[in-house]
């Protein structure tokens, strides 16, 4: 009874802590109302409401906590308003929401929009209809930008190192020069055509009125998504919050990581938990394999179990200081000594990246996975193994077609415990290649296209950064939470796939032990 009741406990208290976390981060892309408060001294107060607390040292009074925006132009995203100030409250149906390359999201009104001096359009719908005309041209402007900035120039920028270093290692030669004469000219002219799209880009301005009365000018073309929040049905809201929540999964991070997307760090989690279990899986299957089917029961394989048990507690930041010391310094730079020379004293493996940190996880994970083989390997009937013997069969053969298929339910719950600690692991990584911003991705189109000395986002220290490194702590209160709901989709979605394993190899092999 005692028992049962302590397991209720937690799994009440686990469902407790995943619903707050799933109603804080599912809401974050709900498109609420604005609400404008008039205010007891004359001014007003436009924004989303956040919170109602009761004010700190008055019973019964309560304040308002609103998400006004307009960084830029107030110094602050939110404000608190007590209620007794509040002398009305409405919904204006012609509030907008702008949301922003830099600076958040803009709260207002439309006051008009124009093409350099000349005047476009004014509020009201046929403003609004002119304003999302500008923006889809604007959104075609920008993703040549983008594309021209992330892709031609960028790949022009690596070729111009490339030949840089291949001049200092062979000398200059009129190949080389040739070549370098070429790619310059070529950067010349992507980098005039850059110019003149960002100068068309930014012909088009938007007026903005803000609740205090003054008017904010935004380009166009830095305005990511429009939309008056209390004009909106259902359906409409849904399609606002499916695209908000599209974006967070597989844009990139904008304003130090508190809006845009994740996805460099949902890649980088993903990649480094594949490349660990690639490294930890088949060390830890094989240690278990000689320490329960060839080993004997002397006193160094008795230690070397004591060893393995106790690693499965030691700190994590210890298996980080030493794949800093060996993998980054010793194996990296050893490395950099051997292969590429010609680039030091700029390091290329010698440096934190996730080919480090993958193997620093799968260190830390490989004991979980021995000691779950080891014991699957235990539960393997000694009537399987000598029937199989008594055959024929040689001691491998009897291995490799008997025992580890019955013992794979217990090899892939080592799986599973060692992607689950993997994946939220975070003090390891920190110095041994995770970043907070990583412009380039591990696996790109780019040969050798595998770039696994380069630097990472993880999504478990991108909570950290977030929540506590963070600059505007309000603001990226909802980045913590939805962040960590992927992360915890993460796990439960490897963790399943894993179990859904298991049982099927369980039923499979219903006539061993399991």
């Amino acid at each position: 009874w005692v028992t049962g009741s302590a397991l209720g406990c937690c799994l009440i208290m686990v469902a407790g802590l995943v619903g707050v976390i799933s109603y804080n981060a599912l809401g974050h892309f709900w498109p609420a109302p604005l609400v404008q408060l008039e205010l007891a001294d004359g001014t007003r107060a436009l924004g989303r409401e956040v919170a109602r607390q009761e004010i700190p040292g008055k019973e019964g009074a309560f304040r308002l906590q609103l998400k006004v925006g307009n960084r830029d132009a107030y110094g602050l995203d939110f404000r608190w308003v007590d209620e007794d100030q509040v002398a009305g409250r409405s919904l204006p149906a012609e509030a907008l929401v702008l949301e922003r390359q830099e600076w958040g999201e803009l709260y207002g009104t439309l006051f008009a929009l124009h093409e350099g001096e000349q005047q476009l359009a004014a509020d009201g719908e046929a403003g609004w209809a002119e304003l999302v005309r500008l923006m889809a041209l604007t959104t075609t402007e920008r993703e040549r930008i983008d594309a021209l900035e992330q892709g031609e120039i960028a790949e022009l920028n690596r070729r111009v190192k490339e030949l840089q270093r291949q001049s200092q290692a062979d000398g200059v030669t009129p190949e080389l020069e040739a070549a370098r004469a070429e790619t310059q000219a070529r950067f010349e002219r992507l980098a005039d055509e850059l110019g003149r799209l960002r100068q068309d880009s930014q012909r088009y301005k938007a007026a903005v009125r803000l609740a205090g009365g003054e008017v904010k000018e935004v380009r166009v073309v830095e305005i990511l998504r429009a939309y008056r929040p209390n004009q909106l049905g259902l359906l409409a809201k849904t399609g606002v919050y499916l695209s908000r929540a599209w974006e967070f999964l597989s844009g990139e991070p904008r304003e130090s990581n508190t809006e845009g997307g994740i996805f460099p760090a949902l890649y980088g989690t993903v990649l480094m938990v594949l490349l660990m279990s690639l490294a930890a899986v088949p060390f830890g299957v094989v240690a278990a394999l000689y320490l329960r089917e060839y080993a004997g029961n002397g006193p160094l394989v008795q230690a070397i179990r004591i060893a393995v048990n106790n690693l499965a507690g030691v700190p994590s930041i210890v298996f980080g200081m030493f794949g800093l010391g060996f993998f980054v310094y010793g194996m990296g730079g050893a490395m950099d000594q051997v292969f590429f020379a010609d680039r030091l004293p700029n390091p290329t493996f010698g440096t934190g990246g996730i080919l480090w940190a993958s193997l620093t996880l799968a260190l830390l994970t490989v004991p979980v996975v021995i000691v779950a083989t080891e014991e699957g390997l235990a539960a393997v009937s000694r009537e399987i193994r000598e029937g199989s013997l008594a055959l024929g069969s040689t001691k491998l053969q009897m291995i490799w077609r008997v025992v580890l298929p019955s013992a794979l339910p217990g090899i892939l719950t080592g799986v599973i415990l060692a992607t689950a600690r993997g994946a939220g692991e975070v003090a390891p990584l920190m110095i041994t290649g995770v970043v907070k911003l990583a412009p380039d991705l591990p696996l790109d189109s780019t040969w050798p296209f595998f770039h696994l000395e380069r630097k990472f986002m993880h999504l478990g220290f991108h909570i950290f950064d977030v929540g506590f490194q963070s600059p505007n702590v309000e603001a990226a209160r909802p980045m913590v939470f939805t962040t960590t709901l992927l992360l915890l989709t993460i796990v439960l979605f490897l963790n399943l796939i894993a179990i859904a394993v298991r049982n099927r190899l369980r039923r499979r092999y219903a006539s061993s032990a399991f």
